[in-house]
């Protein structure tokens, strides 16, 4: 008489490193596509910006990301997670409104943008089984902006933006806010200086925030996902980051 077992299935951790990792090479694909559409590369584009705007980045950046936290954790109890394909089209909505005005929509536009995105990477963190309440699920949320944007010339993000702890802790989120806040104000001033091209700012702004609404729903994925995998696999986070590495054909971090 075969006896069937209650004990959970074995995971194939193997299996899954190479799904995150397809998902990590996958990441900000379009953003070629609208660095093509603006004409140059990711890194001139911010030195087309007015010097005020490029000295007050940061500033405007850890506003932004106040702001988000605050907006995105509280449209929750009322807001459901959307489809991916929705956010997408929301986020390009949003970004063509921004990107008609030049400069000054851009700016206005920045922060509501920033919340949609942080919602994206809370509703990833849901899917993944973490309760997007939780104060390191919530440091983990805005670490995910840590990587490098879509209009990165890298076939993803540094990988460094997972090597601090899969589980961050902190006394409070302005520490990790910080953190972040030099990284992210480079990827956005990027998204600003695509929407004040001339003529093409509605379509760029479009563009811009569909490429960076895909890409941090792909990192959120990679970022939890190996969270999730260190639990299910019952593997240390470290560990799991250095196989990661070797698949994406990086050299591992020494312990």
């Amino acid at each position: 008489m075969q006896i069937e077992s209650n004990l959970p299935a074995k995971i194939d951790v193997d299996v899954r490193l190479t799904e995150i990792a397809k998902r990590y090479k996958q990441a900000g694909g379009v953003g070629i596509n609208v660095l093509n559409l603006i004409g140059g590369g990711a890194d001139n584009l911010i030195d087309r910006l007015p010097g005020p705007v490029r000295r007050n980045l940061e500033a405007a950046t850890v506003k932004a990301l106040n702001h988000a936290m605050k907006a995105a954790h509280s449209s929750r109890s009322y807001v459901p997670d959307q489809k991916s394909w929705l956010n997408q089209a929301a986020s390009a909505a949003m970004g063509a409104a921004g990107g008609a005005g030049g400069l000054p929509t851009a700016l206005a536009e920045l922060p509501v943008t920033t919340t949609l995105l942080l919602r994206v990477i809370q509703g990833v963190a849901v899917k993944h089984g973490f309760d997007p309440d939780a104060e390191n699920v919530q440091f983990d949320c805005v670490q995910v902006f840590s990587a490098a944007g879509p209009l990165s010339g890298d076939d993803g993000a540094d990988l460094g933006f997972l090597s601090a702890r899969m589980a961050l802790s902190g006394r409070a989120m302005q520490a990790v806010i910080a953190k972040v806040a030099p990284r992210l104000a480079v990827v956005l001033g990027q998204k600003l200086a695509a929407q004040a091209v001339p003529v093409l700012g509605a379509v760029a702004g479009a563009a811009t925030n569909y490429a960076y609404t895909s890409y941090y729903e792909d990192m959120a994925h990679v970022h939890f996902g190996l969270r999730r995998l260190a639990i299910d696999g019952d593997v240390p986070p470290d560990e799991l980051l250095n196989r990661l590495r070797e698949k994406m054909g990086r050299a591992p971090v020494a312990g």
